[in-house]
C-alpha cells in the first residue's frame, strides 16, 4: 500500500500546478470520462506523476514538507479541500504586503482561541491600511 500515500502525494502537488497551467474549463462530470487509476495507461500515469518527480527531486530541503502536505491532503474532508483550494488561489493573487500581513495573522492566530482569532479578525477589518502595517511590525510573522 505504499503507492497510496505517494498518489495522495502526486495529487496535492499537481492540483495547485494544474490549476495554474490550464485555463478554466467549463463544469461537468469528469468521472465518466476519466478512469479509475488502475484503468489508466502508463502514459497516463506518467503524464500525471511526472511534474511531481521533477518538482521532488529538484527540492530535496522540501520533501519532508512536501510529504506531510500530502498526508494532510489525504486526511481532509471534501469541504476542507475546497477551502484549502480557496486559500491557495487568494495567496496567489496577493502582494508581497498582503502576504506578509497574512503571515503575521496567521502566526498569531495559531495559538489563540476561537473567541480571540474572531476578536482579531474583527478589529483587523476595522484597522486602515497604515494600522495593520503597524500592527505587522509591531508582530512579525514568524520565519517560515
Amino acid at each position: 500500500m505504499r503507492a497510496l500515500p505517494i498518489l495522495a502525494l502526486a495529487l496535492a502537488m499537481l492540483l495547485p500546478c494544474t490549476a495554474m497551467a490550464s485555463p478554466p474549463q467549463p463544469a461537468q462530470d469528469t468521472t465518466a470520462t476519466r478512469p479509475a487509476w488502475d484503468d489508466l495507461t502508463a502514459q497516463q500515469r506518467e503524464t500525471l506523476i511526472a511534474p511531481l518527480r521533477a518538482r521532488w527531486d529538484d527540492n530535496p530541503d522540501q520533501r519532508d514538507r512536501m510529504y506531510e502536505h500530502a498526508q494532510r491532503w489525504q486526511h481532509m474532508t471534501p469541504d476542507q479541500r475546497k477551502r484549502a483550494h480557496r486559500g491557495m488561489n487568494r495567496w496567489k493573487h496577493m502582494g508581497p504586503e498582503q502576504r506578509e500581513q497574512a503571515r503575521a495573522l496567521f502566526g498569531k492566530m495559531r495559538g489563540m482561541s476561537k473567541e480571540d482569532r474572531d476578536a482579531l479578525r474583527s478589529q483587523w477589518h476595522d484597522m486602515t491600511p497604515e494600522q495593520r502595517r503597524q500592527w505587522v511590525e509591531q508582530n512579525p510573522p514568524a520565519d517560515p
